[in-house]
C-alpha cells in the first residue's frame, strides 16, 4: 500500500491558466463594437473586429509599460483611457466627434460580460481527475475575471483566483509568476502554466512552468520568436488532455 507522503507528494500538481482570452472568449466586445460603431468603423474603411483587437493590444502594452516603469495601473483604467487615441490610431481624423463617452462605456461594459470558452468546465475537471489543482493568474480585476466564470457555471475556487491588481505587478513580469509558484510546497512538484497568448505561457515557462498553448485566439504560434510549447492544442479539451499525457510520460 502507497504510503500518505506518497500519495501527497504524487497530488503536488498544479496548472495555472489565464483567464481572459484563454478561458473566456472575446466574441461579446467584438459584437458590441459592431452593433455600436461597426457601421461608422466600416464607413472609414475600418473592420470591427481589426479595431477591437487593436484597442485591446495597445492597452495590454500601456498597461504592461506601465507596470515595467514601477507604476502599476488597472488594465480597465487603462483600456478605458486609451479608447479615442486608438480611434485616431485607426484612422479617424475627430475621434471624439466620431464617438462619445456613452459610446465607450456601453463598450467597456460589454468586455465585462465575456463568456467561457467551449470546453472549458471539461477541461478543469478532467485535469481534477487527474490529480491537478487548476489556479487562475489574470491581468483583470478579480470581480470581474472571476465573475466571467462564475456566470458560465465554471467553477473556481476563490483561493485559487490570483489577480496581478493584488501584487501590484503585472504579467509578463517574471515576479508575477513567481508569486504564485512560491504558494505551491517544492516537494514533488509539478507545475504547468496554460494560455492562449504565446508570449504568456512563454514568459511562465522561463521561471519554471511547464507551458501549454492553446490555438483558440492567436491560431499561429510565433514559436520562432516565442520558443516552443510542452503541450500545444487546437482546443480546450485536448490542451487538458496533453498535459495529463505529459504528466504521465514524465
Amino acid at each position: 500500500m502507497k504510503s500518505l507522503e506518497f500519495i501527497m507528494a504524487a497530488q503536488n500538481k498544479h496548472v495555472v491558466f489565464d483567464v481572459v482570452g484563454t478561458c473566456v472568449s472575446y466574441d461579446a466586445f467584438y459584437e458590441a463594437i459592431e452593433s455600436r460603431i461597426g457601421e461608422k468603423l466600416r464607413a472609414s474603411s475600418i473592420g470591427s473586429r481589426l479595431f477591437g483587437y487593436a484597442w485591446m493590444e495597445a492597452g495590454e502594452r500601456e498597461y504592461t509599460y506601465l507596470s515595467l516603469s514601477g507604476h502599476y495601473v488597472k488594465f480597465f483604467d487603462v483600456f478605458r483611457s486609451i479608447f479615442y487615441r486608438t480611434l485616431w490610431q485607426a484612422g479617424i481624423q475627430n475621434p471624439r466627434s466620431f464617438a462619445n463617452d456613452e459610446d465607450r462605456e456601453f463598450l467597456l461594459a460589454s468586455y465585462r460580460t465575456l463568456k467561457p470558452r467551449l470546453g472549458i468546465a471539461e477541461c478543469f475537471s478532467r485535469l481534477r481527475a487527474a490529480g491537478f489543482t487548476v489556479w487562475a493568474l489574470t491581468a483583470g480585476d478579480t470581480p470581474r475575471v472571476a465573475g466571467y466564470l462564475a456566470e458560465g457555471g465554471v467553477d473556481l475556487p476563490a483561493d485559487n483566483f490570483v489577480s496581478c491588481d493584488t501584487i501590484g505587478i503585472g504579467k509578463p513580469e517574471p515576479s508575477a509568476y513567481q508569486y504564485i509558484l512560491k504558494k505551491f510546497d517544492p516537494e514533488g512538484l509539478e507545475t504547468w502554466f496554460a494560455a492562449a497568448h504565446m508570449w504568456d505561457a512563454a514568459a511562465a515557462r522561463r521561471c519554471g512552468f511547464k507551458g501549454a498553448w492553446v490555438s483558440v485566439w492567436e491560431k499561429e504560434t510565433c514559436a520562432d520568436i516565442f520558443g516552443e510549447m510542452d503541450v500545444v492544442a487546437n482546443d480546450l479539451v485536448s490542451l487538458a488532455d496533453g498535459i495529463i499525457s505529459a504528466s504521465a510520460a514524465k
